[in-house]
């Protein structure tokens, strides 16, 4: 579990190492721009966190760092890794995307591709953390990583005022449990999720995370299998609300947001903004919104 204090403490541990990202206004509507975060996405706070953390009260390994991810984490841990002076591997899906494949190497991390869904990876990443020795950075299940996705959310606070709502696309859950921690008491933090990838929404009908089918547009993102066991009890606690879109509707919500806004983010992403545009979260008259443009790392050609 993760409360409002740790994640301040990850805002002292993380500040001189992330960006602090911009708003915009839309009327009562505000978009959080964490897409123009470093890596391109959210995750770099939790990576940053998590191996900063280590570094603190350990070290870093000789063998450095390990994640598993469809993506976005493991450039974010790449990325921390290279700029603490870390060797980084990062295992994918053979279905991760080419342009977030072609970056984890650009950031000089030896990248393994296994199994056609994130599950493979992770199982693999895992056994090869425990042969060789090397920190293991979870993509959403880890104290640390929570707690540093949630420095967003402080962030989001200060620039606004405070909202009374916070929408935010779910994959594992470990952004959502830091919002909501953050958040505590301050704000409703509504989860969306595809109907192709629907973690959250089948462990909350099970009362307790199960596996959930993942396929769909946004797979490469929020394509866990199962949502994280501290993002599940930090939603229980706080009472995240869960709603499903389809992928016909995250697809319109994120060209929306370029024809529009002039916004290019990932399908994941765009799942959180399609819950307003097709009514699936309908905010009262005075009611104040933010939602959370948490990644970007998409191939931009079909937006034209």
């Amino acid at each position: 579990m993760i409360s409002r204090g740790d994640v301040e403490a990850a805002r002292t541990r993380i500040d001189s190492r992330v960006l602090r990202t911009p708003v915009l206004r839309l009327d009562r509507l505000w978009l959080k721009l964490e897409q123009l975060q470093h890596t391109g996405s959210f995750k770099a706070r939790g990576a940053f966190n998590r191996v900063l953390a280590a570094a603190e009260t350990d070290g870093l390994p000789e063998a450095g760092v390990i994640a598993a991810s469809g993506g976005n984490a493991g450039l974010a841990f790449a990325y921390a890794a290279r700029e603490l002076g870390a060797r980084a591997e990062v295992f994918v899906p053979e279905t991760a995307p080419p342009v977030k494949v072609a970056r984890l190497r650009a950031l000089g991390a030896a990248v393994r591709q296994v199994g056609r869904e994130y599950a493979e990876a992770y199982e693999a990443a895992t056994k090869r953390a425990a042969d060789t020795g090397a920190l293991f950075g979870h993509p959403y299940d880890q104290p640390e990583v929570c707690a540093g996705q949630g420095t967003l959310a402080l962030e989001l606070e200060e620039q606004t005022g405070g909202v009374e709502t916070v929408l935010v696309s779910v994959g594992g859950g470990g952004l959502m449990a830091g919002i909501a921690a953050a958040l505590e008491g301050r704000s409703r933090v509504v989860a969306v999720e595809p109907e192709a990838c629907p973690s959250f929404h089948a462990a909350l009908e099970a009362g307790r995370p199960v596996d959930a089918p993942v396929s769909g547009v946004a797979a490469d993102s929020l394509g866990a299998r199962r949502v994280g066991d501290i993002p599940y009890a930090v939603a229980r606690r706080t009472a995240v609300e869960s709603i499903l879109v389809s992928d016909a509707d995250v697809i319109a919500a994120r060209r929306a947001l370029w024809q529009d806004h002039h916004i290019v983010v990932e399908h994941g992403t765009a799942a959180a903004y399609a819950a307003l545009l097709t009514g699936a979260y309908t905010p009262s008259t005075d009611e104040t919104v933010a939602v959370i443009c948490c990644g970007a790392n998409t191939d931009p050609a079909d937006l034209a």
